[in-house]
């Protein structure tokens, strides 16, 4: 898959050759391009997020810039004098290509994966109880790269975790070695074992035994002890919430089950998006409105900002690109139809 393929939107052909050169308002020369197999002309921003854009790319990186590094959208509109429905669509645009850049992500090869997964929460709309909010955001991250494989929220049911799960397993499936690590919460190694597990056949009378499929663990680190020091019902520090595959290499030692760098990149995300400030009474307008948010941090942190504790991009660190993308580069990739 390539980021930067020219194709034509017509018939999607990729024998294209350049037609001519026009000026824009405020951006520089373009190219339009010409199709070889339909001689259809196209320009070579269509279906990218710069088409009918009559803003500079330098402005438009530096509104979205300053949104992913925390300032608040209203904020954001009077410092630039920008319209709330221009930001909300420049946001939405730039929030799209998380799909295409998932889809890259995917086609890559892994040799081993250790994910943390967490959650943190902010009120939608109005104050409600937290069990009845849509703010509840699951993180699954890398721990070695910092690349974070989920970011999406909504009500905490088991919606919201199969979604994230349903990442996860695509995940599992270029891996030949992951661990998911939760810091107490079960509802991800009970919903990852629902739809990815396997038999195991002994040749034994009896219904084979169902584990994690091979290659995967789960560990659980539980927060709280359950009943008194001297009675049998005090639950493990460190725990395997389900069966795994007897073929499953054991390498992870208890001090490694935590998830503190989700912890961490939890507490950058108050920090980056206002939405989430403690100590505030700042809400989101609605749930969509808030995913639309994480969405843009989600390629602003994979693909262009280097990490503090690594130096790297993300993306480069995991393996997926060979360097971090500037802005004019993102802009110029086409969106997933």
């Amino acid at each position: 898959m390539e980021l930067f393929q020219i194709s034509c939107p017509y018939c999607q052909g990729l024998k294209c050759s350049d037609y001519s050169i026009y000026e824009t308002k405020c951006d520089g020369t373009r190219k339009l391009v010409q199709c070889s197999e339909c001689d259809y002309i196209f320009s070579e921003t269509t279906n990218t997020l710069l088409f009918n854009l009559k803003t500079s790319v330098s402005r438009i990186a530096l509104v979205l810039k300053s949104r992913a590094e925390g300032l608040s959208f209203n904020a954001t509109c009077r410092t630039f004098n920008i319209g709330t429905h221009t930001l909300s669509r420049w946001e939405n645009l730039f929030g799209g290509l998380k799909d295409t850049l998932m889809a890259y992500s995917l086609a890559s090869s892994f040799l081993e994966l250790i994910i943390e997964g967490d959650e943190l929460y902010t009120k939608v709309h109005h104050n409600t109880e937290p069990l009845e909010s849509e703010g509840w955001t699951i993180m699954l991250m890398d721990r070695a790269s910092r690349f974070i494989w989920e970011l999406s929220c909504g009500t905490k049911d088991k919606i919201l975790f199969m979604s994230a799960i349903e990442t996860l397993v695509t995940v599992v499936e270029q891996t030949n070695n992951l661990t998911l690590i939760t810091d107490g919460e079960r509802s991800y190694s009970n919903c990852l074992f629902q739809i990815c597990h396997d038999l195991v056949k002994t040749g034994k009378p009896g219904r084979p035994k169902s584990v994690l499929k091979k290659g995967l663990k789960a560990r659980v680190k539980n927060k709280g002890i359950q009943g008194d020091d001297n009675t049998s019902s005090k639950r493990e520090k460190y725990q395997t919430p389900k069966s795994e595959h007897p073929e499953t290499k054991q390498d992870i030692i208890n001090s490694e089950i935590h998830a503190n760098h989700c912890e961490g990149q939890n507490a950058a995300i108050r920090r980056r998006n206002s939405a989430f400030r403690r100590r505030t009474n700042t809400y989101a307008k609605c749930k969509d409105a808030l995913q639309r948010t994480l969405d843009t941090y989600w390629v602003f942190h994979n693909f262009i900002k280097k990490h503090f504790s690594t130096k790297e991009v993300p993306a480069v660190s995991i393996g997926i690109t060979d360097s971090g993308l500037s802005w004019r580069e993102v802009f110029g990739i086409k969106f997933a139809f």
